[in-house]
């Protein structure tokens, strides 16, 4: 006996009213969900204003400790040479003195009220 449902194109003929009435599905759009926000970071703290120490290089006495940019600015004003102290900056972060480098104590040296 010959198998016929195995020749041919493989075609299956499905009869023209099952094709036309197919139920629609409701149109549903789809929108991404967009990923959560993360938290604003919170704004940091505003610096503090820096605090200076400058001391007398001969006599290794405190001149200004604390002292704001203006107050050692016009310490400075009076100083005769810049060898002649020594400046420090309060580190926060640190929790310690640091010593200006020549070029940070230059830029202070130059800008001083000079007095006129």
């Amino acid at each position: 006996m010959l198998d016929t449902d195995t020749k041919g194109t493989g075609a299956r003929m499905v009869p023209l009213e099952d094709t036309l009435a197919k139920p629609e599905k409701p149109f549903t759009p789809i929108a991404p969900r967009l990923p959560a926000r993360a938290p604003e970071p919170k704004p940091p703290e505003p610096r503090r204003p820096r605090s200076f120490r400058v001391t007398d290089v001969l006599s290794r006495r405190i001149l200004a400790e604390n002292a704001d940019a203006r107050g050692t600015l016009d310490l400075l004003a009076g100083t005769r040479s810049i060898v002649d102290v020594t400046i420090d900056v309060w580190d926060p972060k640190a929790g310690r003195w640091r010593r200006l480098a020549h070029g940070e104590k230059s830029t202070l040296w130059n800008s001083r009220h000079r007095p006129r």
